[in-house]
């Protein structure tokens, strides 16, 4: 009996033994499996947002352009006038007649219109915007970041002159509110960009999917229509890293569409982003810059608020007509001298060098009657508006 006892516990051991080492096994495959869906998760939101780049450990560092761009010049630094249009340039007179009294050695003009679209005799009234348009250009849909990738191009271009030192972003319907060489002499005193930038914690567009490559705490707003130095339209251009996450989850919600009833409710909980809005702004953050910036911009725009059938209420930029554009309504625009933003609480004196100057030196949205009175009034330079109504572009 006391063998048969002593064998029974043996076994009983045994077997205890073997589901302990059974156990032992199975949480080790668990720990292993649970390891490689981590490895596989992590390196699926890499591709996600990093495909061909990998982000800086820290962007609080200089960035050194990855392109090699020659830096010798003759003659005067030039601004960059780069147009960011849909198709022609309509106001194409105004910036002609604006040109005509300028140095040519002192700018360069760029455009970036659609693919295919050429700027010649037959489609410009302008001989400075003849080929002046990007051949590698692509098609532009507004609040998608095929509308920043449109400005990286541009200055891209404008990169390979060295001449260029100042960068300046314009739409087909801004106008200028001074004569080329009050706007020369302003850009070239001043060492800063002017990026119209600020913290709006409320409009809630920052996507938490952009963690941990975009902070919240540099996460920043404002207008599209900036003026670089070539330091910062040199990290705008090169820029892969960051922008690969703004085409990832910066994107715009679908517009309302009334044949899609009930279904607008679930596309209005989508999240909400305009790329242009927030890119270039967010970056140089990113980069410590912002100490370096005016921030502010330099091209005036006018808002309204209004419905329209991309969102219930929003603010949305007025259009200028002919009436709008008199001497009082433009002076009144020259005469603002600071830029309250409530969102920070915060009055953004223009200066310049310390000097108060006014703070707007271009406009938009302007009407073709609207840049007529202009040229009209003598704003850019004398010119008979009426010799350009019956020209054929």
């Amino acid at each position: 009996m006391k063998k048969k006892s002593a064998a029974a516990i043996a076994m009983a051991r045994t077997a205890g033994m073997s589901v302990k080492n059974v156990l032992w096994l199975w949480w080790k495959l668990v720990v292993l499996v649970s390891l490689t869906l981590c490895v596989l998760a992590f390196l699926k939101l890499q591709s996600y947002s990093l495909s061909d780049s990998e982000l800086p450990s820290s962007f609080s560092t200089s960035s050194i352009s990855r392109r090699s761009r020659p830096l010798d010049y003759s003659g005067n630094p030039k601004v960059a006038f780069l147009f960011l249009v849909r198709r022609n340039l309509p106001l194409d007179f105004l910036w002609g007649s604006f040109f005509e009294n300028a140095d040519t050695g002192n700018f360069s003009v760029y455009v970036h219109s659609e693919p295919g679209f050429v700027f010649d005799e037959s489609t410009t009234r302008s001989s400075f915007f003849y080929d002046r348009q990007l051949t590698n250009s692509i098609k532009v849909a507004w609040g998608e970041s095929s509308m920043i990738q449109a400005e990286k191009l541009l200055l891209g271009s404008a990169l390979d002159d060295p001449a260029n030192q100042r960068f300046v972003l314009l739409s087909d319907s801004c106008v200028p509110l001074y004569n080329f060489s009050f706007i020369y002499n302003y850009l070239m005193a001043s060492p800063r960009s002017f990026v119209d930038s600020f913290l709006d914690k409320k409009d809630g567009r920052y996507n938490p999917k952009m963690t941990p490559y975009i902070p919240m705490s540099k996460w920043r707003k404002g207008s599209q229509w900036i003026t670089l130095i070539r330091k910062h339209a040199e990290v705008v251009a090169d820029d892969d890293a960051v922008f690969s996450v703004f085409k990832m989850f910066c994107k715009r919600r679908p517009p309302l569409e009334p044949s899609k009833g009930k279904k607008n409710m679930k596309l209005q909980k989508q999240h909400n982003c305009i790329p242009d809005e927030h890119y270039v702004q967010t970056l140089l953050a990113m980069h410590d810059f912002e100490g370096e910036l005016e921030r502010r911009t330099i091209t005036y725009t006018e808002w309204n608020e209004s419905v329209t059938n991309m969102e219930k209420k929003g603010w949305h930029p007025i259009t200028f007509s002919y009436a709008d554009a008199g001497p009082v309504q433009i002076k009144r625009i020259k005469d603002i001298r600071n830029v309250y933003y409530e969102s920070e609480y915060r009055t953004e004196w223009c200066r310049n060098n310390s000097t108060l100057v006014p703070c707007f030196l271009f406009a938009r949205k302007f009407s073709r009657g609207a840049a007529m009175r202009l040229l009209s009034e003598g704003v850019v330079s004398q010119f008979d508006a009426a010799s350009i109504m019956n020209s054929t572009p």
